[in-house]
């Protein structure tokens, strides 16, 4: 590499020098800290994401947000060419970089070390596209980010004020030559609207829509969900709280917060409304919420989502006469209540397969469908559908053998997956999915809610010695360390009716989390309780 490329990294260095005693790991969160630990990091995750484009010969995304973190809070993560999450063997590359002091012999070496051995040419091209969110902090870490990029002669396509799953949306686009989408901002609404607006207008007799108020987590969905509220005013009436101009991002809000606390967000009128959701602070989660007739809080969380999105999509496979060519599934962790996985399965007859924890087996396991529907229960998740459904699809719509019903349910599918975001959770594109099925299924969030009853749960953590004494196995639903562990949750949740519980070791800290369900909230507390009392006895 240039002399010239050599001093622009060590001015970024000596300006932005790294932290004694610091340590960071990339996962899937990417790097996240609180903001005034990271411009260092910002140089590393820079170059890193140069060298992965100029790999790839495509263009990779940055973004820069913590998501639902607090407002001090911030992060960074790569995005790959076809609009996923990192290749898990670049983390690898992004902990190196990351281990490394400010000596730019060593780190200028391991560059040079990683270019050979990765084929990378110095002058090779390289496409970075940069966004963030509203944190105050964002515009200085994206600089520093840019600058490093550039040091290696990169091309920067600036996106500025962006949602998380816009971001990734763009990235798919611009490597897919228009197929997908057009990679602006401008073309993301396009796409999403006109879909939501055929797919009403083509309907025959749908509901007219509530309307919704959401609680924008103070974050950048506030403003992004403020031109699509404009857009589909005809359509559906979107009011905005929690938008940014009074409180502070994630701070006691947002989807997260929701979700953890059971409870509705601050911000809210709740009288005014009967349908609320929150999204998270970069607008990748999506929660619904209700208070019933006795005002009690109603959540409709990640399995629920799954539930309705597999339900309309079966219907209208039927409908097209297509359910029998096509291989639908759905893909949940072991922390997806048993009572969704039973009415997925038993009553809509639609397969399901559990994975570990985490997006990114989710989204790998997605891929081996038709159509494959993930969702987190903190309401993370989105549909990939194959190329080969979409030309079934369009062969259906085209076929004039078929009848009128037949032609439309077709249509219907694909102005449905119009609206999708194949890429990555997002909170905007899963609002206007929601509400569409609602409108034509004829259902309202208390329908949508009695589809299924949930089982009573609870969650507890233990604190351990270490957590790696507990191994698991069968998607982390069963224990294979230490000893006699597991023999003793069978035998504690076999004197429970529909009882089931599970460990799992943390990925970041010594602590075991206990998940338990049972027919009671007494005996799902209870069994939580005993089999916390034996992780704590066998992993003294």
């Amino acid at each position: 590499m240039t002399l010239i490329a050599k001093e622009k990294l060590l001015a970024l260095l000596l300006e932005y020098p790294k932290p004694a005693g610091i340590v960071m790991g990339y996962g899937t969160a990417g790097f996240r800290a609180r903001a005034d630990t990271l411009p260092w990091q910002m140089i590393r995750i820079g170059l890193l994401a140069a060298m992965r484009s100029k790999v790839k010969q495509a263009c990779v995304g940055a973004m820069i947000t913590a998501s639902h973190n607090p407002e001090q809070d911030n992060g960074v993560k790569l995005i790959d060419p076809y609009g996923e999450m990192l290749d898990q063997t670049w983390e690898v590359y992004a902990n190196n970089l990351s281990m490394l002091d400010d000596d730019i012999h060593v780190l200028w070496d391991y560059l040079e070390t990683l270019m050979t051995q990765l084929n990378i040419q110095p002058h090779d091209e390289a496409i970075v596209a940069i966004a963030y969110d509203t944190r105050q902090s964002s515009p200085l870490l994206a600089s520093i980010l840019k600058r490093a990029a550039q040091a290696l002669y990169t091309t920067i396509m600036d996106f500025e004020l962006m949602t998380t799953p816009q971001l990734h949306y763009a990235v798919r686009c611009y490597n897919d030559d228009g197929q997908y989408g057009h990679y602006t901002e401008a073309g993301y609404f396009d796409k999403l609207c006109t879909a939501f607006q055929n797919l009403l207008e083509m309907t025959p007799n749908t509901q007219r829509l509530e309307p919704l108020a959401v609680d924008a987590a103070n974050g950048i969905g506030a403003m992004k969900l403020a031109y699509m509220r404009q857009t589909l005013a005809k359509f559906i009436q979107i009011e905005i709280f929690n938008d940014g101009t009074r409180g502070h991002l994630n701070d006691k809000c947002g989807a997260d917060y929701v979700k953890l606390y059971q409870k509705t967000p601050e911000g809210l009128p709740l009288a005014s409304y009967t349908k609320y959701c929150s999204i998270d602070g970069d607008a990748d989660r999506l929660i619904y919420f209700f208070m019933d007739k006795n005002q009690q809080f109603r959540l409709l969380d990640g399995d629920r989502f799954s539930v309705l999105f597999a339900s309309f999509l079966s219907i209208k496979l039927n409908e097209a006469k297509l359910f029998d060519d096509v291989k639908i599934g759905v893909i949940q962790t072991a922390y997806a209540n048993g009572s969704s996985t039973n009415y997925i399965v038993n009553t809509m007859k639609v397969p399901v397969a559990c994975v570990p924890t985490g997006v990114k087996h989710l989204h790998h396991k997605a891929l081996d469908y038709d159509i494959g529907i993930y969702f987190e229960a903190n309401g993370h998740g989105t549909i990939i559908f194959s190329d080969d459904l979409k030309s079934k699809i369009k062969l259906a719509i085209d076929d004039p053998n078929r009848t009128m019903e037949e032609r439309l349910a077709a249509n219907q599918i694909r102005a449905f997956i119009n609206i999708i975001n194949e890429t990555v959770g997002d909170a905007i594109a899963d609002l206007l999915a929601t509400e569409v099925i609602l409108s034509i299924l004829h259902l309202n969030l208390d329908g949508w809610l009695n589809l299924y009853d949930d089982l009573p749960q609870r969650q507890l953590k233990v604190a351990v010695r270490d957590r790696t004494m507990i191994q698991t196995t069968d998607a982390e639903r069963r224990c294979i360390a230490p000893a006699h562990l597991q023999d003793c949750i069978d035998e504690l949740v076999s004197k429970y009716p529909s009882g089931r519980a599970f460990v799992r070791p943390s990925g970041t800290e010594d602590i075991v989390r206990v998940y338990a369900e049972a027919t009671t909230q007494v005996e799902a507390d209870k069994l939580a309780d005993e089999v916390r009392k034996v992780v704590e006895e066998l992993t003294k």
